[in-house]
């Protein structure tokens, strides 16, 4: 069972999530902090090029799972043309209503 992305708990995520299943830029941009930051099971990575590799050339997308810590963690079915599906996990920090860091995982 998934989670609708419109009924997430949190608006900052959901508004992360809607613009990554959209593949929309703009919208992914406007909805991380400045200098916002991320890692990929444990390892930082450089944002701009982890969003280009596994989401924009690769038709990345999520199904959400479940959510916990009022909506700041959410297990999800995560899928790319590269890595094909896969269940992993993603932790935010969300300051001044904008995602600040994300960690995301296998879970």
């Amino acid at each position: 069972m998934t989670i609708p992305v419109d009924q997430l708990s949190d608006p900052a995520v959901r508004a992360f999530v809607t613009a990554l299943n959209a593949h929309d830029r703009q919208a992914l941009s406007e909805a991380l902090a400045p200098g916002a930051t991320m890692s990929d099971d444990g390892s930082d990575r450089d944002l701009q090029q982890w969003l280009d590799r596994e989401v924009f050339s690769s038709n990345g997308a999520m199904e959400v799972e479940s959510e916990a810590d009022d909506g700041l963690t959410l297990v999800a079915d995560y899928r790319n043309d590269t890595w094909g599906a896969m269940r992993t996990t993603w932790a935010f920090t969300v300051d001044g209503g904008k995602v600040s860091r994300f960690e995301t995982g296998q879970a």
